[in-house]
C-alpha cells in the first residue's frame, strides 16, 4: 500500500504540473535541458573544449545520469510504461540520453544530444500556455488538409526537374561542369528554388536560355504551395470559429451540443 502510493505520489510530481511539487520538479528539469544542451553546443567549439573538454564531458555524464534515472521513473509510475515509451515524448525523453551511451562505441554521436531541446516544448503545460497552442493547432489542421495537394505539387516537381536536368546535361555536358543527370538535376533544383550555389552554370547560350527560364518558373512555382496552405488556414480558422470555446484551454472547435471540451475534458 504504501509503494503504491509513493508511487501515485511519483507520477503526480513526473506527470502532473498542478501541483507545488510537480511544477517545481518541471522548472527543474527544464533548466537542466537547457543548461545540457548549452554544453553539448559548447563543446563543439574547439577552442572551448580544448579548454573546459574534460569538464564538459563530466557535465555531459552527469546530465545523461539524471535524463536516465528520470525516464526510468517515468516508465515506473506511469500506468502503460510501453504505450509512454512509443509516444511522442516517451521517444524524445529516450533519445534525449540514449547518444551519450552509443558514443562510447561510436564517437561523436553525443552531440546529437542537442534534440534535448524539444523537451522545453513542455513549457506550454507547466505554464498552462495551452490556450496560446490554438494557432498551432489551425496550422496543423491546414497541414494536414494541404497535404494530398503538396504531395500532387511535389511529384509535378520532381518530373520537372528531372526533365530540365536531363535536357541541361544533353545542352552543357561534361565538359562545362555538368557530368552526369543526378548532378544535372541538383543543378536544377538549386536553380528552381532560387538558391543559386554557383558551383556549377551553363557556358552555352541555349543553357543560359535554359536556365533563365527555370529561374522565372522558380518564382511561380514558390507560390503554389503557398497559396495552396493560406487557403486551408483560411477554411481550419473558418471551421474552428464555429464550435464552442472552452474557457480552460481556449479550444473552440468543440461541437455545439458538447456539454465537455474534447481536449482538456472541462465542463463546457
Amino acid at each position: 500500500m504504501a509503494n503504491k502510493n509513493f508511487k501515485n505520489r511519483m507520477y503526480e510530481v513526473i506527470f502532473e504540473s498542478d501541483t507545488f511539487a510537480g511544477k517545481l520538479f518541471d522548472i527543474i528539469l527544464l533548466i537542466v535541458i537547457l543548461f545540457s544542451v548549452i554544453a553539448v553546443m559548447l563543446e563543439s567549439v574547439s577552442s572551448i573544449e580544448f579548454r573546459y573538454g574534460r569538464i564538459l564531458r563530466i557535465s555531459e555524464w552527469i546530465f545523461t545520469i539524471i535524463f536516465t534515472i528520470e525516464y526510468l521513473f517515468r516508465l515506473w509510475c506511469v500506468g502503460k510504461p510501453i504505450k509512454y515509451a512509443f509516444s511522442f515524448f516517451g521517444i524524445v525523453d529516450f533519445l534525449s540520453f540514449i547518444p551519450t551511451y552509443i558514443s562510447v562505441f561510436i564517437p561523436g554521436t553525443h552531440f546529437l544530444m542537442v534534440i534535448r531541446i524539444v523537451r522545453l516544448v513542455r513549457v506550454f503545460r507547466i505554464f498552462k500556455l495551452s490556450r496560446y497552442l490554438k494557432e498551432g493547432r489551425i496550422m496543423l489542421d491546414a497541414l494536414k488538409a494541404s497535404g494530398p495537394k503538396l504531395i500532387v505539387f511535389l511529384v509535378v516537381i520532381l518530373s520537372a526537374v528531372t526533365v530540365i536536368g536531363s535536357a541541361i546535361y544533353l545542352i552543357e555536358g561534361a565538359d562545362n561542369g555538368f557530368t552526369s543527370i543526378p548532378q544535372s538535376i541538383y543543378w536544377a533544383i538549386v536553380t528552381m528554388t532560387t538558391v543559386g550555389y554557383g558551383d556549377i552554370s551553363p557556358k552555352t547560350p541555349v543553357g543560359q536560355f535554359l536556365a533563365a527560364i527555370v529561374m522565372i518558373l522558380g518564382y511561380a512555382i514558390i507560390a503554389v504551395p503557398t497559396g495552396v496552405v493560406s487557403f486551408d488556414i483560411m477554411k481550419a480558422v473558418q471551421k474552428k470559429g464555429q464550435g464552442r470555446i472552452c474557457q480552460n484551454c481556449g479550444a473552440d472547435n468543440n461541437d455545439t451540443d458538447a456539454k465537455f471540451c474534447k481536449y482538456c475534458g472541462e465542463k463546457l
